[in-house]
């Protein structure tokens, strides 16, 4: 088997006139990332079907040019708070704090200039090896980006092992108490970028409970059993089997765009498995490990063949399905829910895992 390996090359400038990197990680059984420093964005992700081909299996776009405009957080890594924070207000320790509204009254992914949106320093990690490719992003937010307290201090560590496995590893820490919620948005289509929609894919998720939402996509409250609802994916089922039912959490959403609420883990900390998606017809499966307590599930469903990617094949509606790691939506005003509270002392860690475990049975 080749050796893991790790190159960076220019990928244009940021907005600011600043040079963007493009960083490839090669896993050596046909695995590769592409990892912009731009946003901390999966650019790519080749990964071979059951024939030994490979193609991407993530949503891109063609340039650096595209990634400056608006677009749905394609691959982005979205801070300081993923998902929604209801009305952008929150209160922590009696002090009351506001984040811009940037989707229907409500702050969304970190707010208009949010992590997605920033050039992260980009270097080899230290665990560089013939086993594993590794790549550090940091970043710093200062106290008031966005309306949120604290400086907080970033590191997000992409790697590739020989089995072709990507890891996600998250790490921050801040000088006063803050909340944080940092996740990644691929977009993802196991039959390749721009082949069709995913509702023809399976899913799995390890959930027996979602969170119902507004028709604004704010929790209503307490979780719901997904048991006889069109939001059971406990055995692997098509994705659009039920995604056109008359249920009002559906229809509002124009198809899921849900967090489920994940089965405990055996140990603090420990990774367990959250979803395993499948495309029957290239025979690829992906599985998703994580430590985090929920797993967002969108599929697409404002996608509308405005965007395409180098091979200018448009990403229509339902064209690939979004699986977040993360802690649930407007947590910070949900005491009831895993906080997402960090003090000064305290460390944010996470990790999330994308195996592909064809390449191995």
């Amino acid at each position: 088997m080749s050796h893991c390996t790790l190159t960076g090359t220019p990928f244009g400038t940021a907005p600011d006139g600043r040079p963007v990197q493009r960083w490839r990680l090669t896993s050596g059984n046909g695995v590769s990332a592409d990892v912009l420093t731009y946003g901390g964005i999966v650019a790519g992700l080749r990964v071979p079907d059951r024939s030994g081909d490979a193609g991407d299996i993530v949503l891109g776009l063609s340039g650096m040019e595209r990634y400056a405009e608006p677009h749905p957080f394609l691959g982005a890594l979205v801070g300081r708070y993923a998902n929604r924070i209801a009305h952008g207000a929150f209160t922590l320790d009696a002090e009351p704090h506001r984040v811009p509204v940037t989707d229907r009254g409500h702050a969304l992914h970190g707010g208009p200039d949010g992590f997605d949106r920033r050039l992260w320093t980009g270097a080899p990690a230290t665990a560089n090896s013939d086993r594993l490719a590794a790549l550090s992003l940091q970043l710093r937010s200062v106290h008031g980006d966005m309306g949120f307290p604290g400086t907080l201090d970033v590191q997000v560590t992409y790697s590739l092992d020989r089995r072709g496995t990507l890891a996600v590893d998250y790490r921050a820490r801040t000088d006063r108490a803050t909340v944080v919620n940092l996740t990644n948005h691929s977009y993802f289509n196991l039959a390749g970028a721009g082949h069709g929609d995913v509702l023809g894919h399976t899913l799995e998720l390890d959930a027996d409970a979602y969170l119902p939402v507004s028709p604004e996509a704010i929790p209503l409250g307490p979780a719901a059993p997904v048991a006889g609802t069109p939001f059971d994916f406990r055995t692997a089922r098509p994705i659009g089997d039920r995604i056109d039912e008359d249920d009002a959490q559906l229809t509002d959403a124009g198809g899921y765009d849900h967090c489920w609420v994940l089965a405990p883990a055996r140990a603090p900390d420990r990774l367990r498995r959250a979803a395993v998606l499948g495309d029957p017809g290239s025979g690829r499966r992906m599985e998703v490990w994580t430590t985090e307590p929920g797993i967002q599930v969108y599929t697409g469903n404002t996608l509308d063949g405005s965007l395409a990617g180098a091979d200018a094949k448009p990403y229509e509606r339902h064209g690939a399905v979004c699986l977040e790691t993360q802690h649930f939506p407007d947590s910070p005003n949900r005491p009831e829910y895993p906080s997402t509270v960090l003090r000064p002392g305290e460390e944010y860690r996470t990790r999330t895992e994308f195996r592909f475990p064809h390449l191995t049975d």
